[in-house]
């Protein structure tokens, strides 16, 4: 399977595609003015304890406080003792138990292994004024503030560090059993009593040299923070992830990416760097884009962003499935649509229902939908068909890095599921609530037309370098978002193009409307 990393940047946002076998599989955004804070650190401030839903709000100097579940808590994560880095020679007689990593090799903070213990209630753990050590486990979805944990969870390029638990993880996605037994073996001889690593799947092969130097480095940041949290009051910022680009080149640039393609100079450099520090044989599959034609038109990614946007996919047979999202849950339709078959209607049906059933997994990856999904398949009566059906749909899932948890096909012929989710899906990102219809509906988002428009500018330069004024037709709400919410963003273009970007409105409701010419 051929897969590709790229990546667009401009200093106002960062566009990360996966590609396999030449269709867009993943999409993850980042944008300078609102920045994902997943993995961050903070030490916080309980404002408010909620003994009847077992929960406390902590300020970790956000908009919005963040929510910790009573079976989030660690008490005294910042009571921790030091690690002396030098203890990972000492050999260990008795192994911990080895629990599997059940996402793959992208983990997010919250799926670091959590065992069942009793807890004490947590009224009686936290009171109101409290400081304690938080890491971000959940984005900040709709109203909901950020979802927070005390069981700390630090990736590096080879290891995840859990210091709060006595865990040894091995990535499923490791299949030789003697290669899962050496790598196990090496972390057990090196790791520190009462340390917690999972080993990723970019581990495959690596020397005992290569894992020490990963194990060494997460210990010595995990001792920064917590020295760090020392001499600081709550609510503070302890340690911030990395920024899209080098996180993507960190979790997702494994051994079977045949090339990452960047189209800005200055990132390049930095992957280059951040490459030569872990494994400079990988330089070679860095690859700076400099050709006319943007890095995503020529990969065709912009239009399958849009796809991605749509609530109908059609499938290859000629049926299809539907999309809906909304903020409790999302729900997927399938229908044979154009497909009729050759034989009979229950051949039709099953054939249909098993490519939904891949594409259905497809989607959610791309899409990056999470939370509870409920997925109608077509109704077929011969039970055998239908556990065909949940065999490939569970095979597919378990391709999937993200957990998830699947139930049987319900009487009604719904499949009932959940899908951990972190981040914002992509239509989230990307779109916005449609101002016409009450909220019943979803377009693209003003600020996903003022980032396109900046794009554009750029791209208008580069074809026209005699220009000396670029000049901007956009929607009244576009050109109002480009001209205030982002006057120093366009300020910072006239200076990059050498030329004077004039925005002006025109009339009509359709937010996309959008012209970039020079003159």
């Amino acid at each position: 399977m051929s897969k590709l990393i790229l990546i667009n940047s401009t200093p106002e946002e960062v566009r990360v595609a996966v590609v396999e076998n030449e269709a867009l599989a993943e999409m993850h955004i980042e944008r300078a003015r609102d920045r994902g804070i997943v993995g961050n650190i903070y030490k916080g401030k309980v404002v408010r304890v909620l003994p009847g839903m077992q929960a406390a709000f902590v300020d970790i100097g956000l908009p919005k406080a963040g929510f910790l579940h009573v079976s989030d808590f660690y008490p005294g994560v910042e009571e921790l003792p030091l690690i002396d880095a030098g203890q990972m020679d000492r050999e260990v007689e008795t192994a911990p138990p080895v629990a599997e990593e059940p996402s793959g090799e992208q983990l997010s903070p919250d799926e670091a292994p959590q065992f069942p213990i009793h807890h004490d209630p947590i009224e009686d753990r936290l009171s109101r004024s409290d400081e304690i050590l938080v890491q971000v486990a959940k984005e900040p979805l709709g109203s909901k503030g950020p979802r927070i944990t005390s069981h700390i969870s630090l990736p590096g390029r080879y290891l995840v560090y859990l210091p709060t638990t006595n865990h040894l993880g091995v990535s499923r996605r490791i299949d030789d059993e003697e290669e899962r037994q050496r790598l196990r073996d090496i972390v057990l001889a090196l790791k520190p009593p009462g340390a917690g690593f999972i080993i990723r799947t970019v581990c495959v092969g690596l020397s005992r040299g290569e894992l020490q130097a990963d194990m060494r480095f997460l210990i010595e940041l995990w001792n920064h923070i917590l020295k760090r949290s020392e001499n600081v009051s709550g609510p503070c910022q302890l340690h911030y992830d990395m920024d899209l680009t080098l996180r993507s080149i960190r979790d997702l640039f494994t051994p079977d990416v045949t090339s990452v393609v960047i189209d800005r100079a200055v990132d390049h450099q930095r992957i280059l760097e951040f490459v030569d520090s872990f494994d400079p044989r990988l330089r070679s599959r860095v690859e700076l884009y400099e050709a006319p034609e943007p890095l995503f038109d020529q990969y065709g990614i912009e239009q399958a962003i849009s796809r991605a946007l749509e609530r109908r996919v059609w499938l290859k047979s000629g049926g299809y499935i539907v999309i809906d999202q909304t903020e409790a849950l999302t729900t997927i339709d399938v229908n044979t649509g154009r497909y009729v078959g050759k034989h009979n209607h229950e051949e039709t049906v099953l054939k249909t229902n098993l490519e939904a059933a891949r594409e259905i997994v497809d989607q959610l990856r791309l899409r990056n939908i999470g939370g509870i999904i409920i997925v109608d398949f077509i109704d077929m009566m011969d039970p055998a068909n239908q556990q065909r059906v949940m065999d490939a749909f569970d095979a597919a899932l378990k391709q999937d890095k993200m957990r998830s948890n699947i139930l049987k096909i319900s009487e009604l012929g719904l499949v009932e599921m959940t899908r951990k989710r972190t981040r914002a899906s992509l239509p989230q990102l990307l779109t916005e609530t449609c101002p016409t219809c009450d909220g019943r509906g979803r377009v693209v988002s003003v600020t996903t037309v003022a980032h396109d428009a900046m794009r554009r500018i750029r791209e208008v330069a580069r074809a026209a370098p005699e220009a000396t004024r670029i000049v901007v037709r956009a929607s009244a709400a576009v050109a109002a978002f480009l001209c205030d919410e982002e006057s120093a963003a366009m300020d910072r273009l006239e200076r990059e193009t050498s030329c004077r970007v004039t925005v002006e409105p025109v009339d009509g409701s359709d937010i996309t409307r959008l012209d970039v010419r020079a003159l």
